[in-house]
């Protein structure tokens, strides 16, 4: 039976995926009021949701997942979560590793605590939805092109970011388990779109490339990923949240393997640009060389498939979008 909302609380609404599924949602379902609850840190960004200034069906809290105080005022009358809110970035988690543990674990325990506080009250938590990373399932030999992660494929976090995640997907599906709330996951491959903060690999080569400058490309580039539009992803989000059933991990890819080699070349080619530009760094600490998503669960149980992800015109799209919005990405850059 498909789950209606009236008040969906979305944490990390102002990031990358959360302020693409704050769009969607505000677009697709009208009739629900969606909370931001976002702490705004680096990539927190406000001017990502600009566009929703004085929406009567949108509101915005200031704070931290951690803080329970601010947490039950966020979650206060809503029937759903979407919880988005986590440090993302594997290459800072090799740094300083703290800020994952306590946002991505301490943050998730906070909010699962609240939503089960809320089971005997007249506005209960009706679907608690935890998103989560492909990440947490390790790393695919190169060599094995018919291998997939699939939703009973082993946890094997590889990288600290990785390592906090699965931590805080085994949180929440015990949450369920033990206390019934009604939990479901969801692990996706990466995420490409507008919005991406532009530390990321896609955003970042496409505006080094807009300055004049080069693209640092890890290693021999020969590491794959399944890159997924964010769109598709949010989309998927909804989905999962209004279909799934409690207690049930959904995997989301979205077909689409490249090697980052053939990324790069992909990006060069499509902004006239020669491989002159590819400047070879070294390799990340413990990188991955494959993730790959089998999605049959999201196509026979949910009922989605990817629609947006297909190149090249998915990524020209992208391109653009940055090329088009100097505005926004410029600001982040020199901070």
């Amino acid at each position: 039976m498909a789950h209606t909302f009236q008040r969906i609380l979305v944490t990390g609404g102002c990031g990358f995926i959360g302020s693409n599924l704050v769009r969607m949602l505000r677009r697709e379902r009208p009739d629900a009021h969606v909370v931001n609850l976002d702490a705004l840190t680096y990539a927190g960004n406000p001017a990502n949701l600009a566009d929703l200034e004085g929406d009567s069906g949108y509101s915005f809290i200031h704070g931290d997942i951690r803080d329970r105080a601010t947490v039950d005022r966020a979650m206060d009358g809503c029937d759903a979560v979407m919880h988005l809110a986590a440090e993302s970035h594997v290459d800072r988690s090799i740094i300083d590793s703290l800020p994952f543990v306590r946002t991505n674990v301490e943050g998730t325990q906070v909010l699962l605590d609240a939503a089960r506080a809320r089971a005997t009250s007249s506005e209960p938590v009706r679907r608690f939805l935890h998103v989560s990373t492909d990440e947490v399932y390790g790393q695919l030999p190169l060599d094995r092109p018919d291998l997939l992660f699939t939703e009973s494929t082993p946890l094997a976090p590889s990288s600290p970011y990785s390592a906090s995640k699965a931590a805080s997907d085994m949180l929440a599906l015990a949450a369920h388990h033990t206390h019934g709330l009604p939990v479901v996951l969801t692990r996706c491959s990466n995420n490409f779109g507008p919005y991406q903060y532009p530390e990321k690999v896609i955003p970042l080569f496409v505006t080094n490339l807009m300055e004049g400058g080069t693209v640092p490309l890890y290693g021999d580039g020969r590491n794959v990923r399944d890159w997924l539009h964010v769109e598709d992803h949010c989309e998927a989000l909804l989905a999962v949240a209004e279909r799934g059933a409690d207690g049930r991990v959904y995997n989301i890819g979205g077909n689409n393997e490249r090697t980052n080699l053939q990324l790069t070349r992909t990006i060069l080619e499509l902004m006239g640009l020669g491989e002159d530009r590819i400047v070879p760094v070294a390799d990340r600490l413990g990188h991955d060389l494959r993730y790959a998503i089998d999605a049959t669960r999201m196509r026979e149980e949910i009922g989605w498939e990817p629609t947006r992800s297909a190149w090249p015109d998915a990524l020209l799209a992208t391109i653009e979008w940055y090329r088009a919005n100097p505005g926004w990405w410029e600001p982040l850059k020199k901070r």
